[in-house]
């Protein structure tokens, strides 16, 4: 009689053609439309920020790496290419060169390999990175200009002292002032539903967080006015950078819960805290520190959301 063996091996038994390289490649992919846009609309520098990004994303995380004496590999594996994309899409288009190179050493050195590298950090590393430029280049990170580099205020900024905004057609396709990543909606919305389908990125953040900031910024009153339901949601939803922020940055895969439940709570807080401070706060975009602040609740919001484990008693350690 055959004895038939059955081969062991250590977990995961069940794979996934998802690497990390493959997925950080399809985000480039994804991101490249919008960006080329940006490089149309603005003019050549655009593009020496794109590129900059990037390139010193990738260069500062291999240097790190040998540093801690770990394979350098992994600074190809595309995360710190998407970092360095993500953190150029955040800086105004006349941003000065240098913004870019300190923002991408920031994201890398602070905010992605001081907590371990790649799948510990608990913020996004550009969107930590920004903040950081926002608060110590206050006034080179708020000087917005349109086609030709020439100073021009964001739609949100004119919203917020009652002009005229761009119609809802150039917000869409992008003929409008603001951040790189403020650019063609459209394109973005390629970008980000393509990730979706390639099951890349997962689609209840991004659905929850821009209905939330839509919803919330159709029923609250602005500051200054009384009347409830008299909002324009779909100014808010256009605007700003809430699509790249809800596609690119609250569905990062270290960053954010890892239960269907948990995303539509980051989704909803991220949504709320971003029409707060667009309706109320001292800054007219909120999109940066929603996501922070909901990357910091992310283990909290996993604990609370995650299945009973098989066994396990309530209250025990």
């Amino acid at each position: 009689m055959e004895i038939k063996k059955l081969a062991v091996s250590s977990s995961p038994h069940l794979h996934s053609q998802n690497s990390v390289r493959r997925a950080m490649l399809w985000v480039l992919a994804a991101l490249a439309p919008a960006s080329l846009f940006a490089v149309y609309y603005y003019g050549f520098y655009v593009l020496v920020l794109l590129v900059a990004g990037p390139v010193v994303a990738v260069a500062s995380e291999a240097l790190i790496l040998r540093l801690r004496r770990k394979p350098i590999t992994a600074a190809f594996d595309g995360s710190a290419a998407v970092t360095g994309l993500l953190l150029a899409l955040n800086v105004p288009a006349g941003a000065s060169w240098w913004l870019v190179v300190i923002g991408a050493l920031l994201a890398i050195g602070i905010g992605k390999q001081v907590f371990g590298g790649i799948g510990h950090n608990p913020f996004n590393p550009a969107l930590a990175a920004r903040a950081i430029l926002v608060v110590s280049w206050p006034e080179r990170m708020t000087r917005w200009v349109g086609p030709g580099l020439v100073s021009s205020a964001t739609p949100l900024a004119e919203y917020r002292a009652g002009n005229l905004v761009p119609s809802n057609f150039d917000l869409f396709f992008g003929f409008r002032p603001g951040s790189l990543g403020e650019m063609s909606v459209f394109l973005l919305l390629v970008g980000g539903i393509t990730l979706i389908y390639l099951e890349i990125i997962d689609w209840k953040i991004p659905v929850s967080f821009i209905g939330t900031v839509a919803f919330l910024t159709w029923v609250l009153p602005r500051e200054g006015q009384t009347a409830f339901f008299a909002g324009d949601p779909i100014f808010h939803v256009l605007s700003g950078g809430l699509i790249l922020g809800a596609f690119f940055m609250a569905t990062d895969w270290t960053t954010s819960p890892i239960t269907k439940r948990g995303r539509v709570v980051m989704g909803v807080g991220a949504g709320i805290i971003t029409a707060i401070i667009r309706l109320y706060g001292g800054l007219p975009e909120g999109v940066t520190f929603a996501i922070l602040i909901m990357n910091a609740c992310t283990p909290l919001i996993d604990r609370y959301t995650l299945g009973k484990s098989y066994g396990s008693v309530r209250g025990a350690a």
